[in-house]
């Protein structure tokens, strides 16, 4: 027979407590079932907190965009890989330019005839030799000429592409010689030095939702590693439908290892505090009621009192208590269910951060 996971932790905890219960050191002090019940306890204690509130998102590019060609021409070369990391102005494509470089040859020529042609008109103007009339005929034509020469470089301009920031690469999709058309895609480029992702939140934590508040997500890819985030942008409307919001966030992404397109289970931590926390196997529920066993020295032996506490949120391993107990009390967190409010107990060990139940038991072996 096979159990799950949480149920075996369970068995493996009662059987190491009912060792204790009946171990060689028990017997030999003439303390057996009946003697003071072995329990492992954890203080009260201050540390932060906050309510969680789950969601689902899909992580995008900090920047991204499909690189295409302006005008149609054939490649003349191609100056980067797949994949390949570009900072912004460097060169990716060449188009063929052969045409547009004999145009500004042929146009340069003769913005350098029309300087000359209206420099002479000036000279003579000055002399009174020539019109005035003829004077602007010849200044109008080298204006025309500077337009055709700068006409002819905003074409080739057009045939050279370069990355507009820095990012990776994506796969190439074109070849030298190919003809490209405007709209045709060459390759990705994708700024991944931070992540979007983009959530829908219940529009009942809206008064929560600000600019720079945590968020932590994870992806299956990764399993059990959380990446830490901030809310950079609420929405300004809600969805009349489902009565939520959208929301985007950031998160660093120094390694790079966060890809666009990826579902991430986002948690949001709103109204974050410092709150009096137990652990999650210390609480006793009967009802709608919330109890703790309280230890305690009583005329030279350790006892075990049941108190009533309220609680608030909790999170896996800690309960937040609101009332009815002090910062710095024990209360029994492995053994609760052999302890009776008033009865003796003996300490094994004390749990203050997350050690497992074998180290403490290693612990107090060693003690």
């Amino acid at each position: 027979m096979t159990f799950p996971a949480a149920r075996l932790g369970s068995l493996i905890l009662v059987s190491s407590l009912a060792l204790l219960w009946f171990s060689p050191e028990a017997a030999a002090q003439g303390k057996g079932p009946k003697g003071p019940v072995p329990v492992i306890v954890s203080p009260a204690a201050l540390g932060p907190f906050a309510d969680q509130v789950e969601a689902l998102g899909t992580t995008k590019a900090n920047e991204t965009i499909v690189v295409t060609a302006d005008t149609s021409e054939k490649i003349s070369s191609l100056h980067f890989e797949d994949g390949q990391f570009v900072h912004k102005g460097d060169l990716l494509v060449t188009l063929d330019k052969d045409e547009e470089e004999a145009e500004l040859r042929a146009a340069e020529a003769q913005l350098t005839e029309s300087e000359s042609a209206y420099n002479r008109a000036k000279n003579l103007q000055d002399s009174s030799a020539l019109s005035k009339g003829t004077l602007q005929e010849r200044l109008a034509m080298l204006k025309q000429s500077e337009a055709s020469v700068q006409a002819i470089k905003a074409r080739l301009a057009k045939l050279t592409i370069t990355a507009p920031f820095d990012g990776f690469l994506g796969l190439r999709e074109v070849s030298i010689g190919a003809l490209v058309k405007p709209g045709d895609r060459i390759t990705t480029l994708d700024d991944l030095s931070q992540i979007k992702v983009d959530f829908d939140v219940p529009a009942l934590y809206l008064s929560s939702l600000k600019p720079g508040l945590t968020i932590l997500g994870k992806i299956d890819a990764y399993q059990d590693r959380e990446f830490r985030g901030q809310i950079k942008t609420v929405n300004t409307q809600i969805d009349p439908v489902t009565r939520t919001v959208r929301v985007r966030a950031v998160l660093p992404n120094p390694e790079g290892i966060l890809k666009p397109g990826l579902l991430m289970t986002i948690v949001l931590l709103v109204n974050e505090r410092e709150a009096l926390l137990i652990p999650e196997e210390a609480l006793i529920k009967r009802g709608e009621q919330n109890f703790v066993y309280v230890v305690g020295n009583e005329n030279g032996k350790t006892i075990a009192h049941q108190r009533e506490i309220t609680i608030g949120s909790r999170k896996p391993g800690d309960v937040e208590v609101l009332s009815g107990l002090n910062q710095g009390e024990p209360v029994v967190s492995h053994g609760t269910s052999k302890v009776r409010d008033g009865g003796d107990v003996t300490l094994r060990a004390t749990e203050t951060d997350d050690e497992s139940l074998q180290d403490l038991l290693q612990q107090s072996k060693e003690e």
